[in-house]
């Protein structure tokens, strides 16, 4: 057998703590499968005295993850620490520069420095594997880089985000507000205390400018994503979505165009018959569509210590085994495509537009008139009636907003933003209107 691999692990939070236990109740069955022991030989955290529930006893401890990424006891640095700079960006950086392996579960920082740190480990001839970054327990990194070497990708998408999913679900299955939902899942540590990584859609962005880049061989470009949240979702869309046949979803969704790539993040209703719209709770689910074989859909844990941790120590045992390769993102650094954005406008699909309109005579004709201005074709109207509040006497029927729920054939965002925003500026509406991509996936 051969000589130990040695890893050195910075940040010992969730995940952390799980790789530790994990590397330890597995360690046997690990020597046999890599065909040597995996050590753990040194460790780097903020608390030494705090009770993880296992002991480090044997275990070197440092203060400084620069100085344990440029260790000689160690092989591989394992970077648990999240961010993409400070500690972690340096730490890293300093791996790399003495020559060790680094395994990451950091999206941030491969979403802003992956092409230059890809680079930098080819040339010391050494391995850069992040798994853990996308997806928490589902292997679709690997079945990129590697199952679909031999396939050209046309689009990947998917949910990436569990919190999301989880306030979603919950919203259609007990018909709960935004605000109720969100609560819930910061009380059950689904969502941070502040929320906006998660609602906001910037998590899910990070994942998806990595699998943009796996999937089209483009260089990461995280700026050019378009992002929109959860947070604007209210219970009126997810019971008209489900009224519709339709379910609503966070998607990241990255697709090859005729002229350059489309990379978007938004809240969106999917066919209650597609696969995607049967993944519920905090679990993620990835689909890739290529030309020799077809789609798959890989759906698992999306975060958690376990989840991230297994995908965290297979890292490692590609490592251990040898067969860890030298080019993170499956071919080198320097034959990745500059990313070329498609043109916006050219992007077609239907909407789901859901507005409160005042119930006067030619409000509605004058709303379609206005969609009309830009091509747009109405596919069908949901009108219903609201009648006055009780507690407003001497209130008519017409100073009421009606809901009325228009679907619209395939148009442009742009053309449907602009109409809409003439449509709030014409005065026949009482609030900003809502309105929703519709996928037929």
């Amino acid at each position: 057998m051969q000589s130990s691999l040695r890893l050195g692990v910075a940040g010992l939070g969730t995940v952390g703590a799980s790789v530790v236990k994990l590397l330890a109740r597995h360690a046997d069955d690990l020597a046999i499968r890599c065909g040597r022991p995996i050590v753990l030989r040194a460790v780097c955290a903020r608390d030494r005295t705090k009770d993880r529930g296992f002991s480090l006893a044997h275990v070197n401890w440092f203060q400084d993850p620069v100085k344990l990424a440029m260790s000689p006891d160690i092989d591989v640095f394992v970077e648990l620490i999240g961010g993409a700079s400070g500690a972690a960006e340096a730490s890293v950086r300093a791996a790399l520069d003495a020559g060790k392996h680094v395994v990451t579960a950091n999206k941030a920082l491969l979403a802003r420095h992956g092409v230059e740190l890809a680079a930098l480990a080819e040339k010391r001839g050494i391995s850069l594997n992040f798994e853990a970054a996308v997806a928490g327990g589902i292997p679709i990194i690997k079945t990129l880089r590697e199952a679909l070497a031999g396939n050209q990708v046309s689009r990947v998408y998917g949910i990436l985000n569990g919190t999301c999913n989880y306030i979603l679900t919950r919203m259609e299955r007990e018909k709960l507000s935004f605000e109720t939902c969100l609560k819930d899942a910061q009380a059950l540590g689904y969502a941070e205390t502040d929320p906006t990584f998660d609602i906001g859609g910037f998590d899910t962005a990070h994942k998806l400018a990595l699998l943009t880049a796996l999937a089209f061989g483009s260089q990461i470009d995280i700026d050019s994503i378009e992002i929109d949240g959860i947070s604007r979702i209210t219970l009126a869309d997810i019971e008209a979505a489900d009224e519709l046949g339709y379910r609503i979803k966070l998607l990241g969704i990255a697709e090859m165009g005729p002229n350059g790539i489309e990379q978007r993040v938004h809240p969106t209703m999917v066919p209650k018959s597609s696969a995607i719209a049967r993944i519920d709770g905090v679990l993620n689910a990835v689909a890739v569509d290529a030309d020799y074989v077809g789609e798959l859909i890989l759906v698992g844990p999306g975060a958690g210590g376990n989840a991230t941790a297994s995908s965290v120590v297979s890292d490692i045992a590609d490592v251990a085994r040898g067969t860890a390769l030298t080019n993170m993102m499956g071919r080198p650094a320097g034959n990745m495509q500059p990313y070329r954005r498609n043109a916006t406008e050219r992007l077609q699909s239907g909407y789901y537009v859901r507005l409160s309109v005042y119930d006067r005579p030619g409000a509605l004709a004058a709303i379609v008139a206005r969609l009309a201005e830009r091509d747009i074709s109405i596919e069908s109207i949901v009108q219903r009636s609201r009648a006055p509040r009780a507690d407003a006497p001497g209130m008519h029927a017409r100073d009421v907003p009606q809901p009325v729920i228009l679907i619209s054939y395939e148009t442009s965002e742009r053309a449907m933003s602009e109409a809409l925003d003439q449509i709030r500026a014409d005065g026949h509406v009482s609030e900003p209107p809502q309105f929703l991509r519709i996928e037929q996936l």
